[in-house]
């Protein structure tokens, strides 16, 4: 694994725009960055980020049976007792699942360590199903990267299939809020897909949902009975129309059993069930008026794109981001430091559709915390 400089395309960034990437610059920084690629070689990409993600995502799964059946762990979870049967009831049911993105440290040398689920509102689709594959076959054309060179990416193949071959309601509607143009993005890009698999896809904004004899409707008061959010689950159960979750006879995706999955409590409760395991770090739930010393990270249950989450490294060094969490239940989670390649620490984004590894997007940051802003850079793979 190396990180090679490379020379932008002409004009990319008009084309971005004009296929809906209108967020690949973030207050005048970039987000989308062509100017370096990462580079593995086929064994890495196999052995050391393929098959850990698909085994990590198998042993995750396996919990939501274990949780769902012990009250003390959905209150570790802080998951609120009036939804505790709505997520069971989806889980027995067999709600069908889309998607979701493991983040994982990795330097080119295994074992990849998970440092968390992102397996509700998972963001940087777009970048890494589309945007880094068309820069690949660009730059493969314009001889800009060595001829032979592939990538880890099937991952807008895998979803068409998946939107294909799932039990969905049709139409199914995809909705975000409105003022999040990456929010927005993601969603058209999944819409705009779940079209070529068939599906009658069709957008509302996430405060135009409106509820009629307990069933959630569209403006036109039709009933909606599939609905993709891309909204996470813990601000969904705080909403006025929270309790219409309950009697609305509306199909969720990512369903309701994927919140367990999307906590950060979760990270502990594999520890517990698979202790030592080579692709995990020590985790624990954070106890009242414990010390916070060097060599750990406290993150909040519920969290996005870092925020509040707080580290120190073993030399003692304190790094932390502000966010609006800080009155979330916490855990502690061993320090596993981001390779650093130059100025940057790099962070590996591995997805999953279905039970399928699907392909990587790679994120940098001049930070040892990954935020919203931090960069998406693509990748080859070269044998």
């Amino acid at each position: 694994m190396k990180k090679v400089a490379c020379d932008e395309r002409p004009g990319w960034r008009s084309y971005a725009e004009s296929v809906g990437f209108e967020f690949h610059t973030f207050d005048g920084e970039p987000y989308w960055d062509e100017t370096a690629y990462y580079q593995f070689n086929l064994s890495q990409i196999e052995q050391d980020l393929e098959q850990p993600t698909e085994e990590l995502h198998q042993m995750a799964v396996d919990l939501v049976d274990y949780v769902i059946r012990d009250e003390e762990k959905l209150q570790q979870l802080a998951i609120p007792e009036k939804f505790w049967d709505f997520v069971a009831d989806s889980w027995r049911n067999k709600a069908p699942s889309l998607y979701g993105r493991l983040d994982l440290v990795y330097d080119g040398n295994g074992p990849a360590k998970l440092l968390e689920l992102n397996y509700d509102t998972p963001t940087s689709l777009f970048e890494t199903g589309f945007f880094q594959w068309v820069w690949l076959e660009d730059q493969l054309m314009r001889g800009k990267v060595p001829q032979g060179a592939d990538q880890f990416n099937s991952l807008q193949d895998q979803l068409e299939a998946a939107f294909a071959e799932l039990p969905l309601a049709n139409p199914l509607y995809f909705a975000s809020v409105a003022n999040s143009i990456e929010d927005k993005g993601t969603v058209m890009y999944l819409m705009d897909i779940a079209k070529q698999a068939g599906l009658d896809s069709r957008f509302i904004e996430l405060e135009q949902l409106g509820e009629a004899s307990g069933q959630l409707v569209d403006l036109d008061g039709y009933a909606i009975e599939g609905l993709f959010k891309l909204y996470p689950w813990e601000f969904m159960l705080q909403e006025d129309f929270a309790s219409v979750i309950l009697s609305s006879q509306t199909q969720w995706l990512e369903p309701g059993w994927k919140m367990l999955l999307s906590n950060k409590g979760i990270l502990p409760l594999l520890w517990q069930k698979h202790p030592g395991h080579p692709n995990l770090l020590e985790s624990h739930f954070e106890q009242p008026g414990q010390s916070f010393g060097a060599g750990w990270v406290r993150k909040p249950l519920f969290s996005r794109e870092g925020a509040n989450v707080e580290l120190v490294t073993p030399s003692g060094e304190k790094i932390s981001e502000p966010g609006p969490y800080a009155d979330s239940p916490f855990i502690r989670q061993k320090f596993q430091p981001l390779p650093k390649f130059g100025d940057s620490y790099t962070m590996i984004g591995s997805w999953v559709v279905g039970n399928s590894a699907a392909g990587i997007g790679i994120r940098e940051d001049n930070s040892l915390i990954t935020k919203d802003s931090s960069r998406f850079l693509p990748h080859i793979i070269l044998d």
